[in-house]
């Protein structure tokens, strides 16, 4: 077994949980309310974990303007796909259509990895592609 696989077991879990809550909260609070809840909380639970890093004696974090200007990017993305989806929720997206909006996602992961970074191209990552290209289009109603 890969040694990262259950790391993106617990990620899996982990934002399948985030999409329930985010649904949960959606009818209770604003988009931009909520979505600021939810980063503002995000941005504490890392900064507890770089604590716990810097107490235990783990701390292994470098830094590079160009590792900061990809996380900050990464920190709009992330943002504007959170309020992003309280916006889809409130105007009635149902909770099943995530993991197909997801797949969208995933698929343009495939493609960048395939044309960026020289990951290997097989029928099984392109059949991937297409099967979440066709999964949006069929969200569609």
């Amino acid at each position: 077994m890969a040694p990262w696989f259950w790391y993106g077991v617990v990620a899996a879990v982990l934002y399948g949980a985030h999409q329930i809550f985010t649904r949960l909260a959606s009818d209770h609070i604003g988009d931009g309310i909520g979505g600021f809840v939810v980063e503002g909380v995000a941005a504490l639970t890392i900064l507890v974990y770089l604590g716990f890093l810097y107490f235990t004696h783990r701390w292994n974090q470098k830094f590079s303007s160009e590792g900061f200007y990809y996380s900050a990017l990464t920190g709009v993305c992330v943002g504007a796909g959170t309020v992003a989806f309280f916006l889809l929720f409130q105007r009635g997206g149902p909770l099943s259509s995530v993991p197909v909006i997801l797949a969208g996602g995933a698929a343009i992961m495939a493609i960048a990895g395939i044309v960026f970074f020289n990951e290997p191209v097989s029928w099984q990552r392109l059949l991937g592609v297409g099967l979440a290209i066709a999964g949006l289009f069929l969200l569609r109603k």
